[in-house]
């Protein structure tokens, strides 16, 4: 969320400072995933439409990027296959195909499916046996490489003379009256408004800025992926089931994942989980079982307290804007998201985001 803010900005003339801890695009994006799909069709809501809208706009917000620095981010709208099972599931995907076909529709007239078939999308992708109620092909769904995505992002801010990269410092103090953010190398800078797009990190900084809480704004939850080398076609749609996912990249890549984990001792580091996650895809998978794993991943993805992302101005500390939160959706919405958060600094129009999105909410 903070590159795409931070790349808005300098898009729209502002002189932008991003100071990151560590390294660039190095937080909850570097895992392998990169899923991109839409809240279940039914029950629709504002919610449900914003996320919607946000990911079908993702779509030409990757085209400008990836023509402006000529890298791929791997986006493709290759869909999202489901195994369905037991038999009354197949009961329940078919009301959810009735339910895409009046609310999955794009403004331009374009419309996506959540079909129920008898019959993966190929032989073994994924194995059909035991599953007694067919598959739902989700045509909305798409992937793009995590770490292509924000390597194409961070390139296209270093060509933006206007901002500036600073990369292992801290910002340790926000001082909102004064309009001063004090860095790790007791370096002082000014600024007009600060966005604080620190994943999880940015929790405790928010509230350093509130009113004393009895409860956090959020808390990091702990997620592990891997990367396996597989020549599965990467025009197939990814692969969801109970919480595994399964999602082939180009460059004879497939991502498993993920976990998400509450309680942990270690968290940058992978264990028995991601294990049975792999041995989980190998079984539904032939193409996979002798698949070398050629990279591990864990990382934290903030969670706000209610669950939904945090964006917008603080109260009585305006100057200060907060973007994180979003846990599993802000992947595939950042872009919609830093918009919300440089409105107020920008002038620009409101941009229309849920109510549980706003500060106010988090707060109450």
């Amino acid at each position: 969320m903070g590159l795409w803010a931070a790349l808005k900005a300098g898009r729209a003339g502002l002189d932008v400072l991003l100071v990151d801890e560590g390294r660039l695009g190095q937080g909850a994006s570097h895992g392998h995933l990169g899923a991109l799909m839409a809240h279940m069709p039914d029950k629709w809501n504002e919610k449900k439409q914003f996320q919607f809208d946000a990911l079908l706009s993702l779509e030409a917000e990757v085209g400008a990027l990836e023509a402006a620095t000529g890298l791929s981010t791997g986006y493709a709208r290759a869909g999202r296959l489901i195994p369905l099972p037991k038999p009354h599931l197949r009961d329940i995907a078919l009301r959810h195909e009735v339910d895409a076909r009046a609310n999955w529709r794009a403004s331009d007239g374009r419309t996506f499916e959540w079909r129920v078939t008898d019959a993966p999308s190929a032989p073994g992708w994924p194995l059909a046996e035991g599953i007694e109620g067919g598959f739902v092909l989700d045509t909305f769904a798409a992937r793009a490489n995590p770490r292509a995505f924000t390597a194409v992002l961070i390139d296209a801010l270093r060509r933006l003379p206007n901002v500036t990269v600073v990369e292992g410092m801290a910002v340790i103090d926000l001082d909102a009256a004064a309009a001063r953010a004090t860095l790790s190398s007791g370096e002082t800078v000014a600024f007009g408004h600060a966005i604080i797009a620190a994943g999880y990190k940015a929790f405790p900084m928010l509230e350093r800025l509130l009113p004393p809480r009895e409860k956090p704004l959020g808390v990091p939850v702990k997620g592990q992926s891997a990367l396996l080398a597989a020549e599965i076609d990467p025009s197939l749609p990814l692969i969801f089931l109970d919480g595994l996912y399964v999602v082939p990249h180009e460059g004879g890549r497939v991502a498993i994942g993920s976990t998400s984990e509450n309680a942990f001792d270690e968290p940058f580091t992978t264990d028995h989980q991601l294990d049975d996650l792999i041995a989980r895809a190998r079984g539904l998978v032939p193409a996979l079982e002798s698949a070398a794993v050629i990279d591990r991943w864990a990382g934290l993805r903030p969670k706000a307290a209610a669950r939904d992302p945090l964006v917008g101005p603080l109260p009585g500390a305006e100057r200060i804007i907060a973007l994180t939160g979003g846990f599993k959706v802000s992947f595939g919405i950042a872009h919609r998201l830093a918009d919300a958060a440089l409105q107020a600094v920008l002038g620009t129009a409101e941009v229309a985001i849920p109510r549980t999105f706003r500060v106010p909410h988090h707060l109450a």
